[in-house]
């Protein structure tokens, strides 16, 4: 079969000359044909698209459907473009990343920065603040960093930067005293020099020794403050699925992993992820740093990322790794759980987090989480406002505060 290219405005389509036949082979055939062509013009195809092949399609609809104008109506029907709201550009570049390599999805986001208006809304001050700056938004800018010219990444920075000194003011002063408390009582030492006794707590602990007639209490049991208060007490390691669908739990996780690196009796190590693992930790005293350091996208390889964690581990029984994943792993499922285990069996509490945001479980594996909750180390979703106290618990080595309705799975 010969074909004649052509293109319409970025997006390149091919016409075929001659109609593929029947059989298994030409069915193939008119299945992309249909993906190619798009609505009307593939109607002689007599393909119909369901599943996956459908969303594809409805996702370049959005961009290439009737030029890809805001609000304009796809050939198919479907409503294309994408107009100017920050959410549904967020679900589009995740669909885009789903569907499609991501040699791709590069070309994708250019076109539609040329397309569909976007660079007049990264670009335009006034444009950005008509948009609900919010953790969406700052993930779909950080989508599209590699897509945007110097002059827009400055106007995103600062648009990133609102979004994270915001969640700053509303988060770090409830972090940093739900942990300074967990912290101490995990310090607490049952055999503690007279200087350091925590008088209250001994007291309480002992008053079924009290004696009347002398008026006095025999503390059998003594209570005390640990005395490294200045060290270093525990070692947190946050490891951030940096895939597309993780975008508002890698804000969260930056703005976090600086709060708790502010910490001086926490010492905390960032670690993101796709197929490739990054340390950012030296970049953890700016999450905004941080987040321009991340590369939403690409695949997924936890195995690698938990290998990498393990081996900055030297302290077990004082380290808290917080997994923050959709547990889609595309690498080695079986040494992945090993790792888990071993992890667990020297002594490290382990959390797993199907995100850190306020949108409820992601879609997740199934299998995995389940495999990890056999474990011990139950895989559920947390808001932003839980992080505390999953935390707390985890540096106590108390149960975790898992909602009910995620415990589990």
């Amino acid at each position: 079969m010969t074909t004649t290219t052509h293109t319409t405005g970025t997006a390149p389509r091919t016409t075929p000359h001659t109609p593929p036949s029947g059989g298994p082979a030409d069915d193939e055939r008119l299945r992309r044909w249909r993906l190619v062509l798009g609505g009307d013009s593939a109607e002689s195809t007599g393909r119909a698209l369901t599943g996956r092949d459908a969303a594809m399609d409805t996702a370049l609809s959005a961009l290439y459907g009737d030029g890809g104008r805001p609000g304009a109506r796809g050939r198919t029907g479907r409503p294309a473009g994408l107009g100017a709201s920050a959410p549904s550009v967020a679900r589009w570049l995740g669909d885009i990343r789903t569907y499609f390599p991501s040699s791709v999805v590069q070309v994708m986001q250019r076109d539609a920065i040329d397309r569909l208006g976007l660079a007049a809304l990264l670009l335009e001050p006034e444009m950005l603040e008509a948009v609900e700056a919010d953790v969406h938004l700052v993930g779909t800018l950080l989508s599209l960093n590699k897509a945007m010219p110097e002059t827009t990444k400055e106007t995103a920075r600062a648009v990133v930067r609102a979004v994270v000194e915001d969640l700053e003011k509303r988060l770090a002063p409830r972090t940093r005293a739900t942990l300074t408390g967990a912290l101490d009582r995990s310090a607490k030492t049952d055999r503690p020099r007279h200087r350091d006794i925590d008088w209250d707590r001994t007291i309480r602990a002992n008053l079924r020794n009290y004696l009347p007639e002398h008026g006095t209490v025999v503390p059998e049991r003594l209570i005390g403050h640990g005395r490294a208060a200045r060290s270093v007490k525990k070692d947190v390691i946050l490891c951030v699925d940096q895939s597309g669908s993780m975008a508002a739990s890698v804000v969260y996780a930056s703005v976090f992993g600086a709060v708790l690196a502010s910490m001086r009796t926490l010492r905390t190590r960032l670690v993101v992820f796709d197929t490739a693992v990054a340390d950012l930790t030296d970049q953890l005293d700016d999450p905004v740093d941080v987040l321009f350091g991340t590369q939403l996208g690409g695949g997924t390889d936890i195995n690698r990322a938990l290998a990498y964690c393990q081996s900055r581990i030297t302290r077990p029984a004082d380290t808290v790794v917080v997994l923050i994943s959709d547990l889609y792993e595309g690498g080695i499922r079986d040494e992945m759980l090993k790792r888990v285990a071993a992890m667990k069996a020297s002594g490290v509490q382990f959390v797993t987090l199907l995100a850190l945001s306020d949108e409820g479980a992601p879609a997740y594996d199934r299998d995995h989480a389940a495999a990890l909750g056999a474990l011990g180390a139950p895989a559920f979703a947390c808001t932003p406002d839980l992080f505390p106290e999953v935390m707390a618990a985890a540096i106590e080595k108390r149960p975790l505060p898992v909602p009910d309705k995620e415990a589990g799975h």
